[in-house]
């Protein structure tokens, strides 16, 4: 008689699935700590993504938390939409022109980018697109592979782009501009009414759930945006997500940061995460470039236009930009701007390549 197959028993599969999840949660943990107590900025962002890149980069066994850090990225979302108020309408009239440079920003990076990884690199031409395009990393990883692209190339590329970003922008802020990261983030949830808790609530959850079902790319955070910005313009609240909340979000934001680079080959590191790196500092100038003629057009600060140019991820812009206290608005607006060119041009680039 042949023998059955053996099964693996259920409890070791429930500890195989939370063992590289609770390795994030701990590790995450210990950066929070140590960033705490050298006093060293955004610790709860900063020190997640650092202590698990080092993890990461000693190959440790980590993966994302998936539905808890799209979660986390709802919370955002009802930052940013909190953040559209009638008033935000005036203020944009006056700086249509630095909005309208996003769009040509858009496309010097498009021109640049896909020749600097097709032929200095040596992708392929799908690859090169999507990883030039700097639209949202998920939506551009997951674009990619249905052309047809390289997944790891992209994942690493791009997550090196928001990676660095994310390190040399607070930097520049605080010696370049003389900014603080040190404004408040908000106010505790004792002193937001519970209504307006609710509603925030109710924006974050039910929009994250219906852009999902009608396919809006960036769901998690775009689907909270839009309802929390319809109640904003409706007058039903006032306030950004409480402290502990927008907390919350950047431990989970900081630690996928550094999980991306889990399983990483020394192959891998010396050919896409450097070509990520050398983009970004194209990218880098490229935006300083930009902010600077914002800054012409359109008079707006120059911190504010910085933030608004600077190519890194829609989450991650928004905690630099709350920490500094910028105008939330007019940053997340020129971000919505750049990632919607990305996203939108990629379905015809998919078509194209195929």
């Amino acid at each position: 008689m042949q023998s059955m197959p053996s099964q693996t028993p259920p409890s070791q599969n429930l500890v195989a699935f939370l063992k590289p999840r609770l390795a994030v949660l701990v590790i995450a943990s210990i950066g929070v700590v140590v960033f705490s107590a050298f006093s060293l900025p955004l610790p709860f962002l900063f020190g997640p993504m650092f202590a698990c890149l080092v993890a990461a980069l000693c190959g440790v066994k980590m993966k994302r938390l998936g539905f808890v850090a799209k979660g986390a990225r709802t919370i955002l979302g009802v930052a940013m939409g909190a953040s559209i108020t009638p008033l935000l309408f005036g203020e944009l009239l006056m700086v249509k022109y630095s909005v309208g440079l996003v769009v040509v920003y858009t496309v010097v990076i498009a021109f640049i980018g896909v020749p600097f990884f097709r032929y200095a690199w040596r992708l392929d031409a799908t690859t090169s697109f999507f990883a030039a395009m700097p639209g949202g990393l998920q939506d551009m990883v997951l674009f990619g592979i249905e052309a047809g692209g390289n997944g790891r190339a992209l994942s690493l590329i791009h997550a090196t782009r928001v990676f660095l970003i994310v390190v040399f922008v607070p930097i520049l802020i605080t010696q370049v501009y003389d900014a603080s990261l040190s404004q408040p983030i908000g106010v505790p949830a004792s002193a937001i009414p519970s209504q307006e808790l609710g509603l925030m609530l109710l924006a974050a959850g039910g929009g994250w759930w219906v852009a999902t079902r009608i396919g809006l790319f960036g769901a998690a955070i775009l689907g909270p945006m839009i309802a929390a910005a319809c109640l904003s313009l409706a007058g039903l609240i006032h306030h950004r997500p409480p402290t502990e909340t927008i907390i919350f979000a950047q431990f989970f934001i900081g630690s996928g940061l550094g999980v991306h680079f889990t399983g990483i080959t020394i192959k891998e590191l010396r050919h896409f995460v450097i070509a990520g790196g050398s983009f970004a500092l194209i990218l880098g100038g490229l935006a300083t470039g930009f902010a600077w003629l914002a800054t012409r057009v359109a008079y707006v600060p120059p911190m504010d236009a910085f933030l608004a140019f600077s190519p890194g991820g829609q989450a991650e812009m928004t905690i630099l930009a709350i920490a500094v206290g910028a105008d939330l608005g007019y940053v997340v607006t020129h971000h919505i701007v750049r990632v919607i060119l990305a996203i939108t041009g990629a379905p015809f680039i998919v078509r194209l390549f195929r």
